[in-house]
């Protein structure tokens, strides 16, 4: 089970892994599974663990008062998935992680997570590639939704994560980019279109 995450790390660092190392990563991520729509993580409890998904799919979402969901993330296999702040703060979170799918994880504690950060020199350079392909992310997202028409996000999505759009509903897409299920429908509909 923790083939993908030592392929993961090996993809991020220029180093190898030496066995020892191994041994260490295998002995802190502790393999978990999650049936489908079971919570990783619920709102006002706190992200007492980092995940690594091996197999599956879940959500990061919140709900306001409304009840009207708000996706935050969407992950599949080789994607990390809690709540940073929360994680880091030890403070309640505001959202809930659920499995979309039948899920198997890679799970480490906070304690275990600065402890191989310091003894393995890998983990701490994939540590700030990650980091920094984060902020980039976040950054493009962000002015994604303040700048472009629907239209363009959803093509960007569809680019970007071509594998989102086939495990993920429709109106968990729309919500992640901030956009209604209808007008979501309609710009697949002219997509589709264009490439008939």
């Amino acid at each position: 089970m923790h083939t993908s995450l030592l392929k993961y790390i090996n993809g991020h660092t220029s180093s190898v892994l030496s066995s020892e190392e191994v041994i260490l990563i295998e002995s802190v991520f502790k393999p978990k599974k999650f049936k489908k729509k079971q919570y990783f993580l619920q709102k006002g409890d706190v992200c007492k663990y980092y995940a690594f998904i091996v197999k599956g799919a879940m959500r990061q979402f919140s709900v306001d008062d409304k009840g009207t969901e708000h996706i935050i993330h969407l992950s599949v296999e080789n994607w990390w998935v809690g709540d940073r702040e929360s994680y880091t703060a030890l403070t309640p979170s505001v959202y809930n992680i659920e499995a979309w799918e039948e899920t198997d994880l890679l799970t480490i504690t906070k304690a275990d997570f600065f402890f191989i950060i310091d003894k393995i020199p890998a983990i701490a350079l994939m540590i700030r590639t990650m980091d920094q392909r984060n902020f980039i992310a976040n950054q493009r997202r962000l002015n994604s939704s303040i700048s472009d028409t629907a239209d363009k996000r959803y093509e960007e999505f569809e680019r970007c994560h071509p594998e989102f759009v086939r495990r993920f509903p429709q109106h968990l897409i729309a919500s992640f980019l901030g956009i209604t299920k209808s007008s979501l429908s309609r710009i697949r509909r002219l997509s589709l279109k264009k490439t008939v």
